[in-house]
């Protein structure tokens, strides 16, 4: 039997409308049979909503307080402020890392990194560290967003930054992505040449560029990615739009430069104008969405893979610390969520959330079950895998629709980190910090977001708790780090943990 397609709206009909169609045929009058169609062309509920479109949009070493809706004075993001306004906007969410590529294993599993030994950003191999090569990379078998949101229906595309791996098992169409473009790498200059350059397109090297700034060619990407997908109900799109600005190095178009003609500090101004080539481009796909009808239903997660550095000027607002360390400068991010569809604009949510998140919201978004777990790995310990997913469940987060649409108060959080020398746990209101050259110390940061009162000698009942909770989840860990980052880099968090406390806004 044909499929009946709805001519005005260019979709197929539902599939409940279908099977009302293929059991109506030749035993109900045709005033019935079309009454089945006027009902699925004016989007009566014959069946549940379509699943959503769902574009995560990841921005990198961005500051905390890099935004309008965040408190800077000097920074044009107009477009990510109006993405606020429709939606919700986080203010004490965390990453899972604050140093690039751990924190992405976080949010594309669903699970803590440290839980399959992803630590510390990938080093340069067996050449120069005690390292296995082939274990360089998210650790195949960890299901991908993408992974998850295919095996239900999606298309899936990577445009921009992966950071988790280049060698075999590890490219992003080995990791559940249908469509690839971008850079493997963590870095890469805004000004590609056709011959000197690290970006692919589904495994092909790019020689042509439709923008010569890298900003505006990942965006270009996107929005054609975007214009060619089908926008039928069972044919919902996924994009991990991953942009590598404002990661250094600090690179910005001459046009964009004059804008912020009245910022002294040249880094400053470099990055506003970083900031918003970004935010130019993040207007962009929206303007895309709905010019296509596809607004409404279309799930949208924007936030930083970790802290503003120390490099690039950027500014983490009231918070203390930056990226590398675990302050709340390092792991906490602005957190933007919309989908006028389902969830009410104007809202200011202030409980703790993690990008840990991203993947049971999806999946519940999209009226799916995440995959299982795959089975453990030859290193991993297999009575610490089973211990830790009885402690903790198979992933780590929670879904956040019911908070995100107001039907649900803030949870109770436990998140804990490790990186370089530095142990962290949140759980609750207390955030316990632990690092191998200075004494622990406990922060308040709901009431204290500057970390400035230390809490540690206050109550040691509470402190000897923390730190209880902190070695319970260390020991169930299912394996070592898996690689190590050079001694230099703990020397370093050692010093911003200490140097970079809250600071007025870069002029």
């Amino acid at each position: 039997m044909r499929i009946p397609v709805d001519y005005k709206l260019g979709k197929q009909l539902p599939a409940s409308a279908l099977k009302m169609v293929a059991h109506a045929s030749g035993r109900v009058s045709l005033p019935m049979l079309a009454l089945v169609f006027v009902l699925a062309g004016f989007g009566m509920p014959l069946t549940r909503a379509a699943k959503p479109n769902i574009l995560l949009v990841l921005a990198d070493d961005m500051g905390f307080g890099d935004l309008g809706c965040t408190g800077s004075e000097l920074l044009k993001t107009e477009r990510i402020d109006l993405l606020a306004k429709s939606g919700v906007l986080c203010e004490r969410a965390y990453v899972a890392s604050s140093v690039c590529s751990p924190s992405r294993a976080g949010l594309i599993t669903g699970r803590d990194p440290r839980r399959f030994g992803y630590q510390a950003n990938l080093n340069m191999g067996s050449a120069n560290y005690g390292t296995r090569i082939d274990l360089l990379g998210l650790p195949p078998g960890e299901h991908t967003l993408a992974d998850h949101l295919s095996a239900v229906g999606y298309s899936t595309a990577l445009i921009g930054k992966w950071h988790l791996g280049m060698g075999d098992g590890f490219h992003p169409q080995e990791r559940g992505f249908d469509y690839f473009c971008g850079m493997l790498g963590g870095g890469h200059g805004y000004f590609p040449k056709p011959a000197n350059n690290k970006l692919e397109r589904n495994g092909a090297p790019l020689t042509e560029f439709s923008s010569p700034y890298l900003t505006d060619f990942f965006t270009d990407d996107a929005v054609r990615w975007i214009g060619q997908q089908e926008q039928a109900d069972d044919e919902p799109w996924f994009m991990y739009l991953s942009y590598n600005a404002p990661h250094g190095p600090l690179q910005a178009k001459e046009d964009d430069l004059k804008v912020f003609d009245h910022i002294q500090d040249p880094k400053r101004r470099t990055y506003a104008a970083m900031m918003l080539a970004l935010d130019r481009g993040i207007g962009r796909v929206l303007d895309c969405l709905e010019q296509r009808g596809e607004r409404e239903n279309t799930l949208i997660c924007f936030f930083s893979d970790n802290g503003g550095a120390t490099g690039n000027a950027s500014w983490n607002g009231e918070l203390s610390g930056t990226k590398g360390t675990l302050r709340e400068g390092g792991v906490r991010v602005p957190m933007i969520w919309s989908w006028p569809e389902t969830i009410p604009g104007n809202q200011m949510h202030q409980g703790v959330i993690s990008s840990l998140d991203l993947l049971p919201t999806f999946m519940a978004a999209a009226g799916e079950k995440p995959l299982p777990l795959g089975p453990p790995r030859s290193h991993e310990d297999r009575n610490n895998r089973k211990k830790a997913v009885a402690l903790y469940g198979p992933y780590d987060g929670v879904n956040l629709l019911p908070q995100l649409r107001g039907d649900a108060e803030p949870h109770r959080r436990t998140l804990f980190w490790r990186l370089q020398g530095q142990v962290a746990i949140l759980d609750g209101p207390d955030k316990l910090i632990s690092l191998s050259h200075r004494a622990p110390q406990v922060f308040r940061p709901a009431d204290d977001a500057g970390e400035q009162v230390d809490r540690f000698d206050v109550d040691r009942t509470r402190a000897d708790e923390l730190f209880q909770l902190l070695g319970k989840w260390q020991a169930s860990l299912a394996t070592v780090p898996l690689w190590g980052s050079s001694p230099y880099w703990s020397s370093q968090s050692a010093k911003q943990h200490e140097n970079y406390p809250p600071r007025p806004e870069p002029r």
